[in-house]
């Protein structure tokens, strides 16, 4: 990692870990009914694309924790969440600690860009990176930090091509200063490939933004199904793609 992008990456973290000290959480992992609707239909996404069961997992950038502690559910043997924000780890351990989930959910600070001593004895089976690359510097560097990783890699991020999207990474305070910017699921997915990576799939799915009123997000959940069965409008409507990928062998 260069100079620039470690100083990048400090300014953003010190903004999450702001998050947790205000307020004990990050915004999108609130009660508020948009982001639960569209935190719930993630976390579905993601555990019907993997077999979790019995598997170990590094969950990078995991945040406050939130979304490692609901693994537990999905069978896995352990899971590792690893975030640069000190905070929100001690504040992911103390939840970890109240579940009584310590022996299967475990967190610690780390780097996304220094990662070579979890790949070293073949530890995990899948690594998930959910909604992170788009607060890195240097998202294609961050998977090619994932290169020597033989295992399955689950990525979920907002969707690139919706304009409405890009209109309030532009234009909204909370995108703004948390430096989000989104990318096409086609240029993920090239990184991916990039550092050799087979796409197994890569679909794009959800209406709901995650802050938005209570009437608009019953309403395109609603929607959503349909939306999601029309080639063209899901492409640019749809706000996030989970794409899951293999090492070529």
């Amino acid at each position: 990692m260069t100079e620039d992008q470690g100083k990048t990456l400090k300014k953003n973290v010190s903004q999450f870990d702001e998050d947790v000290r205000q307020t004990g959480s990050y915004a999108y992992t609130t009660d508020r009914l948009s982001a639960s609707i569209a935190n719930s239909r993630f976390t579905d996404c993601i555990a019907e694309s993997y077999p979790f069961k019995e598997k170990t997992v590094l969950d990078l950038g995991c945040g406050d924790g939130t979304y490692t502690l609901e693994y537990p559910r999905m069978g896995v043997r352990e899971i590792l969440g690893v975030d640069p924000a000190e905070s929100a780890v001690d504040s992911a351990n103390a939840k970890s600690r109240k579940l009584g989930l310590e022996a299967v959910v475990k967190f610690e600070v780390g780097n996304i860009y220094a990662l070579e001593n979890y790949f070293t004895d073949q530890r995990f089976d899948c690594i998930v990176l959910r909604g992170v690359l788009h607060h890195l510097p240097d998202p294609p560097g961050a998977i090619a930090s994932l290169a020597s990783f033989n295992g399955t890699i689950i990525v979920l991020e907002p969707n690139g091509n919706n304009p409405v999207l890009k209109l309030l990474e532009k234009f909204s305070r909370y995108h703004i200063e948390h430096e989000e910017r989104s990318f096409s699921p086609s240029t993920i997915a090239s990184w991916l490939t990039d550092s050799g990576f087979s796409v197994r799939s890569n679909r794009v799915f959800n209406l709901v933004p995650m802050f938005c009123p209570n009437w608009m997000a019953r309403v395109l959940r609603a929607a959503g199904p349909i939306v999601e069965q029309i080639p063209f409008l899901r492409n640019i409507a749809c706000g996030q793609c989970i794409i899951v990928a293999e090492k070529t062998n």
